[in-house]
């Protein structure tokens, strides 16, 4: 299989601090639960091939309501701290022998792909941080003691990476040792004798804990998204030889096949040029050319998240897909939620933010004889001004 790596996102916590009746994991920002943008993060990304969820099973229905659709391994159940979670996460993925391994709390839900580009181009251990702006000082009994230089103090977040092998072996020498004390991963190996280096941290890669920590998340990501664009997306394909079509991410059965770039998803084509025409960043054959013999029968899939992606990486947000289907058959309404779960699982946003109609052309036109599909897709973003 090559170079494999693997992520372990840590979601076992019961999060009693954040109020809201639920683990903090499952309460939502934007309509998005956090522990599905936690893993999204991971999974959409080109680079990293398995993800490996640890989860409390008590919040089992919770965890499968969050994560429909996104593509992870069956998620372990995790210890009674975070570090014996963490190796429970990496028992859990030994079966796949992978070399690298990134740890990342799903509490961080908006870890960034530049974010995860850093740590693994980041040689060795290492772990993302940040320069400290306030004056750090050592007391005791009400007094201070000391001045620490801040110059050489750092704040240290997830993702963190290591060489799978060494972080297992680290983690299993601190569990014989009774060891069951370390608050990162990088501190368990810095104690194991593994030398850990830095990259570049994300001011925006925060922390969830407290309710206010939620509601201040909430008003400033509200306040800085103030730049709302709309696109539209167009795509149609030809019926050909075939026993189903690819439809908004999902198999529908039917006397005959679609021809045309990829997998000929017709509905994620057109989503995709909706995204992107929001964006003003080309269309899909400027980023797939269909020329390219790569995209030849290619899952669509992997456009809509790269699309979903590019509107992360401008700090930004899909608010709404809206796609309409014009055929004279296969009949869309059985497949309908099917569809809306598929492409709200491969964009990375809540369900309630997808819309999926269908209708025909009255047997007008090419649709109406039957001779192929079209898709119609409308795309509402919601951007910083500073990217405008």
């Amino acid at each position: 299989m090559g170079h494999v790596v693997a992520a372990v996102v840590v979601a076992a916590g019961r999060g009693a601090r954040a109020g809201g009746g639920r683990p903090k994991q499952y309460q939502e920002i934007h309509g998005v639960p956090i522990i599905r943008a936690a893993l999204a993060a991971f999974a959409h990304h080109p680079d990293v091939h398995l993800v490996q969820p640890v989860i409390h099973f008590d919040d089992l229905a919770h965890y499968q309501e969050a994560t429909a659709g996104l593509r992870l391994l069956d998620p372990v159940a995790g210890g009674a701290s975070r570090q014996a979670s963490v190796l429970a996460g990496l028992e859990g993925l030994k079966p796949h022998c992978p070399d690298r391994v990134l740890v990342h709390d799903a509490a961080r839900p908006f870890v960034s792909r530049a974010l995860i580009g850093r740590a693994l181009a980041a040689a060795g251990a290492a772990v993302p941080t940040l320069p400290l702006v306030d004056t750090v000082k050592v007391v005791s009994d009400g007094w201070v003691v000391e001045t620490l230089d801040r110059n050489h103090l750092r704040s240290i977040q997830t993702p963190q990476v290591f060489g799978f092998a060494q972080l297992l072996e680290a983690h299993e020498k601190a569990a014989a040792a009774g060891r069951h004390d370390f608050t990162d991963d990088a501190s368990l190996a810095e104690w194991a004798g593994i030398k850990v280096g830095v990259f570049d941290g994300d001011a925006g890669n925060v922390k969830l804990t407290t309710p206010e920590d939620f509601a201040r998340v909430d008003a400033a990501r509200r306040s800085a998204l103030a730049d709302v664009r709309i696109g539209s997306g167009y795509d149609v394909h030809a019926f050909a030889e075939g026993d189903h079509v690819m439809l908004g991410g999902v198999r529908v059965p039917h006397s005959r096949g679609l021809t045309g770039h990829s997998d000929a998803d017709v509905a994620l084509h057109a989503l995709v040029d909706a995204i992107l025409g929001a964006l003003a960043d080309g269309d899909i054959g400027a980023h797939f050319p269909p020329s390219d013999p790569q995209w030849r029968g290619a899952s669509s899939d992997s456009f809509l998240a790269f699309a979903a992606a590019r509107v992360r990486e401008r700090g930004g947000e899909i608010a709404h897909l809206d796609l309409t289907l014009v055929c004279e058959a296969p009949r869309v309404g059985p497949h309908r939620e099917t569809m809306r779960q598929r492409i709200a699982a491969i964009a990375a946003i809540s369900l309630d933010r997808v819309a999926v109609k269908a209708t025909t052309s009255e047997r007008l036109g090419f649709t109406g004889r039957g001779e192929g599909i079209a898709a119609y897709a409308t795309a509402t973003i919601r951007l910083p001004w500073s990217t405008a």
